[in-house]
């Protein structure tokens, strides 16, 4: 059975019927199917039309279509994994670990930077076009990366700091805490998730308020962005429903001992799959210019 923990889709020692494994792993796949299908229409709009390569906020936008993309893809082909192999090479299982512990982080500082620059947009346009370029957009995506990056890597070097080389040749459930046991990593993942998610929500709420303030005397574009601002809470707040699985899957256990497995699906689709699903509706179909350009590409 699969599930999902610490960002990451995990591989727990349950099994399902052949039927019911079949039938989970058919929906898993045809859900990401379907998001990557939308997602790769959204990116090949993108790079068709010139208009959106210089809007900072188009290029922010795409970038977290591509990482969510990334995301789902990842953490399918470890749910896929789980059924048909159930364990695998500790090595291969860090690569996608850590893939996917840079992409979650990437969606968070993302949808913050997104906030930013809609809140200079609207209570500061006379600067958004000297302070948002798209050469420090695109530098901003680098530091977004780095950032990732950095936070993540630590947890490679200390196994490898502290386990055996046997350990990476050896075969496991792919799981964040079995591919990276030591204690140590525990704590500093929560140093660096608190410091991360004080930063992240101080950003929406900071820029919310201040988008509402100038909205009760502006125009439309003000209610707008303060809507998408709000939307950017919503998708953030799913996003780190990520932290509270372990207890809430420990609380399904024992209030659904016989279904405790359907339960951990249903919180896959939920906390995995759901949030990555949001970009598309949120900006995609959202803005007017975006969707004119996406109904042309539809229709050809």
């Amino acid at each position: 059975m699969n599930a999902s923990s610490t960002n990451v889709t995990v591989v727990l020692p349950y099994r399902d019927s052949f039927t019911k494994a079949v039938t989970k792993n058919v929906i898993v796949v045809l859900l990401g199917i379907f998001i990557t299908y939308i997602n790769g229409g959204l990116i090949q709009t993108f790079c068709k039309h010139q208009i959106f390569h210089i809007n900072p906020r188009y290029i922010l936008f795409i970038h977290l279509v591509v990482n969510d993309t990334i995301q789902v893809t990842v953490t399918i082909i470890l749910f896929v994994i789980s059924y048909v192999l159930h364990k695998i090479n500790v090595s291969i299982c860090c690569i996608f670990i850590l893939i996917t512990l840079f992409t979650t982080e990437n969606t968070r500082l993302n949808l913050a930077c997104m906030a930013v620059e809609c809140f200079i947009a609207i209570c500061l346009p006379l600067r958004h076009p000297r302070v948002c370029t798209v050469n420090r957009t695109l530098m901003l995506i680098v530091l977004i990366w780095a950032t990732s990056i950095l936070s993540a890597l630590p947890d490679l070097f200390i196994t490898l700091a502290k386990e055996p080389l046997d350990f990476f040749h050896s075969r496991v459930f792919c799981v964040a805490q079995t591919v990276f046991p030591n204690p140590l990593i525990i704590k500093k993942k929560n140093i660096m998730f608190s410091t991360f998610l004080v930063v992240v929500w101080v950003t929406i709420f900071y820029t919310y308020f201040r988008i509402l303030f100038t909205a009760q005397t502006a125009s439309k574009d003000a209610t707008k962005a303060r809507n998408t601002i709000i939307l950017h809470g919503f998708q953030l707040l799913l996003c780190m429903v990520t932290y509270v699985e372990p207890p809430l899957k420990q609380a399904l256990l024992q209030a659904f001992p016989k279904n405790h497995i359907d339960s951990m699906f249903a919180c896959y689709i939920i906390i995995q799959i759901l949030p990555r699903s949001l970009s598309p509706i949120i900006y995609g179909i959202r803005d007017k210019t975006f969707r004119r350009y996406l109904k042309r590409h539809v229709l050809c």
